[in-house]
């Protein structure tokens, strides 16, 4: 009894690790706001391994009723945080008003911010933390928003890109629950070309060889693999009209040089690579027929939500194209493309008009009785 005693103790210290973090400030409440952490206890993942003690970390907005029908739920993007979302597209003269509605922005697992490579403790972190998927991130959602708040429906799901991802996996998921649904800029299964774009942005990472085969002390030891990644993200994030309007000038930039070093590796530079590959990883296989067998009709079909799907028409990551295909595919939906020649990452919000496009169709959506 003694020795099992002394196993047990020497697991539950192992279990609650210590050491071999990385403390970075740009995930701090000081760079990205305030936000609030969730401790949702394990989360046994799909792949088979298990984040022990997973934490979410999430900011609040607006009042939840009464009646807890004012919902909305905005699951975050690759690199991104709640902060752009926060600055970008909440607020009195959006859509996605406080005033009106209860907001909750949830930082999705490898993001930095909530449970990640580089803010968990030996022996699970960095290049051993566990294989995530989109799935793992909504069942972590849904347990902080039913346990929590005891939020039984929300009134919209949305989300850009990976937020995207999530949100047709939490129509697909969860039918009963979600109302509606609007997913900007993603696929509900990734295709070959985007998995194939990603391999090579994973690889500008993982080929440097500072990055030790994930056993860094920080960003700037893989400072050559994260500047290719940014590179790399100026050529499919912006679209070709983007760069041969040279809109980079607009933007405040007053050069090409300019822009892909202040912008572009300004942005990726300071970001943890495990925490970009964690992300990457699950971008690649965001797959909602997981669910159903490998059926992506019947998962699609699955969804009661009133959804707008809604590409980038110029994105080359997830092409209007693909988008329409499974668009077709889903009940009750309507298929709105948002135009600008900012690409993917038109989802940053620079084109002005981007974002009115995307609050008029919000204002729709929500208008509409479900």
């Amino acid at each position: 009894m003694e020795c099992a005693n002394s196993f047990l103790a020497l697991l539950s210290r192992a279990l609650k690790g210590g050491g071999i973090m990385i403390d970075n400030p740009y995930y701090s409440p000081e760079i990205q706001g305030p936000y609030e952490l969730a401790d949702i206890g394990d989360l046994q993942l799909e792949e088979g391994g298990t984040i022990r003690g997973c934490r979410l970390a999430y900011t609040t907005m607006g009042t939840l009723a009464r009646d807890k029908s004012n919902a909305i739920l905005v699951p975050t993007w690759y690199s991104g945080t709640h902060r752009i979302m926060r600055e970008v597209y909440i607020g009195k003269a959006h859509a996605l008003n406080p005033e009106r509605y209860f907001i909750i922005v949830v930082n999705q697992i490898g993001g930095g911010v909530s449970s990640s490579p580089h803010n968990t403790p030996f022996p699970a972190g960095m290049a051993n933390f566990p294989r995530v998927r989109i799935g793992d991130d909504v069942q972590a959602q849904h347990r902080l928003l039913t346990e929590k708040f005891g939020i039984e429906r929300l009134a919209l799901v949305v989300g850009g890109s990976m937020g995207a991802q999530q949100t047709y996996e939490w129509a697909v998921r969860y039918p009963d629950m979600v109302q509606r649904a609007a997913p900007i800029a993603a696929t509900a299964k990734n295709a070959v070309h985007d998995f194939l774009s990603m391999e090579t942005l994973i690889e500008a990472i993982t080929s440097d060889p500072g990055y030790n085969g994930g056993w860094y002390k920080s960003p700037a030891d893989v400072r050559h693999g994260l500047h290719r990644h940014a590179k790399m993200w100026a050529v499919m994030g912006w679209s070709p009209a983007f760069f041969s309007r040279e809109r980079f000038r607009a933007l405040g930039f007053s050069s090409l040089e300019d822009f892909t070093t202040n912008f572009m590796y300004g942005y990726f530079g300071v970001m943890d690579p495990n925490d970009l590959l964690c992300m990457a990883w699950k971008w690649q296989r965001g797959d909602v027929s997981r669910i159903t067998g490998g059926d992506l009709g019947q998962a699609l079909r699955r969804i009661r939500a009133k959804t707008f799907v809604m590409p980038i028409d110029s994105d080359m990551f997830f092409p209007p194209s693909d988008c329409e295909l499974e668009q077709k595919l889903i009940p009750n939906s309507e298929l709105r493309p948002i135009h600008t020649v900012d690409g993917h990452l038109g989802l940053f919000g620079a084109d002005p008009e981007y974002i009115g496009q995307v609050d008029r169709h919000l204002h729709e959506l929500l208008a509409t009785p479900v």
